[in-house]
């Protein structure tokens, strides 16, 4: 069975629908919507904070922070908040696996924008052993140390010039809400997994504890702001302002602007696990009016990987990971896992969330998407 109003069916995680044909997941999709709208009120709501950075950061240098990764989204946010007339100091997190198109990228945007960058060079050794970590436990998402770095990184950096927002690029009108089960990650389970299947001491990895993330955010008031939950934007005409204005250059499906990411989503997750997340991003543009639902199935009839490139960047990959053949196919047989098969904060998520939200909103400016996922499929205490 598969939804009706999108591509969502039963290989994606808690899938139910009623009788209607509609998914569980096209309401929090809908739900998404209904509680960030665009238009006029969007766009209220977005100038309000453009003033108050504006006003109350007007005798620093920068007056926020803004992560960049050489891709669609995080590019355009650069133009939109360069043109709402902000002072924003772009950051990028290398992680030794960026495409030379994505830094090209990053390069071409933040010079011809006037915007400083600064670049956060990752130990590599570290990242790598994590990177392994992950894949030794026999998950599906093993892009998880970027996510934390990268979180940890912004937070930090943001405290210390002293400004309040972050704004990031993430537009789930565009991307949907990938279920928990595939792409979950908290400190916790990554450091019980180190200490499992890690061979390098931690010494410079970025991290922040609950107790650290609480401070930066209620005590030291920075905050995680998404523009796009707000402003019109529709991704494929960024795509192509963006060439056309600055000659920006196209790097391929989402999240392929970092060759380990691309490996992870469009190689590790659906050959060997089974999970298309291409699934819930097409299926968030159909319910967007982006596309239609039979182009969204028609796009998903191809491997998201070519055997052509995969074929090209296998071997690089597995070198890079210091991973001979043998030991990946070792890994690639190893049973599949969950992230529920490891201690992490999930279950104290699940437990504190009538008391952790009240909290969490002295953090955090609008509802982390994963509650309202939790929250239809019934799994909030």
């Amino acid at each position: 069975m598969i939804c009706k109003l999108g591509i969502w069916d039963e290989t994606v995680p808690g899938f139910v629908f009623d009788e209607n044909g509609v998914s569980n997941y096209a309401r929090i999709q809908q739900k998404l919507m209904y509680e960030f709208p665009r238009g006029g009120e969007g766009k209220r709501k977005w100038i309000k904070v453009v003033e108050e950075t504006r006003r109350e950061w007007k005798n620093k240098s920068y007056d926020c922070v803004v992560g960049v990764s050489g891709g669609t989204d995080s590019s355009y946010l650069l133009y939109v908040i360069k043109e709402a007339g902000l002072r924003p100091l772009a950051v990028n997190l290398d992680n030794g696996w960026n495409s030379e198109i994505a830094v090209a990228n990053i390069q071409l945007m933040t010079n011809a924008l006037g915007i400083d960058l600064e670049t956060y060079v990752i130990d590599y050794e570290e990242i790598k052993d994590l990177m392994r970590c992950y894949m030794e436990a026999s998950l599906p998402w093993i892009d998880v140390p970027t996510d934390i770095a990268i979180q940890s990184i912004l937070y930090k950096l943001a405290s210390k010039i002293g400004v309040k927002y972050i704004f990031i690029g993430n537009d789930f009108r565009s991307e949907g809400k990938q279920p928990t089960e595939w792409t979950y990650s908290d400190q916790k389970q990554l450091l019980h997994l180190h200490k499992m299947y890690g061979k390098v001491k931690l010494k410079t990895f970025p991290m922040l504890s609950l107790v650290e993330l609480y401070y930066l955010g209620y005590v030291k008031g920075v905050k995680l702001f998404p523009v796009y939950n707000f402003i019109d934007y529709n991704k494929q005409d960024a795509q192509q302002f963006l060439i056309d204005k600055f000659g920006w250059r196209y790097y391929g499906e989402h999240h392929h602007e970092n060759l380990f990411t691309k490996f992870a989503i469009g190689y590790w997750m659906y050959e060997k696990f089974g999970i298309d997340k291409r699934k819930i991003t097409y299926s968030a543009q159909v319910l967007s009016g982006k596309i239609t639902r039979k182009e969204a199935l028609a796009k998903i009839a191809n491997p998201p990987y070519s055997k052509e490139d995969i074929d090209k960047d296998l071997e690089y990959i597995l070198n890079k990971l210091s991973y001979s053949k043998s030991d990946f196919q070792r890994l690639w047989n190893a049973p599949n896992k969950s992230f529920h098969d490891y201690p992490s904060y999930f279950n104290f998520i699940i437990k504190a969330y009538q008391y952790l939200w009240p909290v969490l909103k002295g953090i955090v400016p609008t509802k982390p998407k994963i509650f309202y996922e939790l929250e239809e499929r019934g799994l909030l205490k």
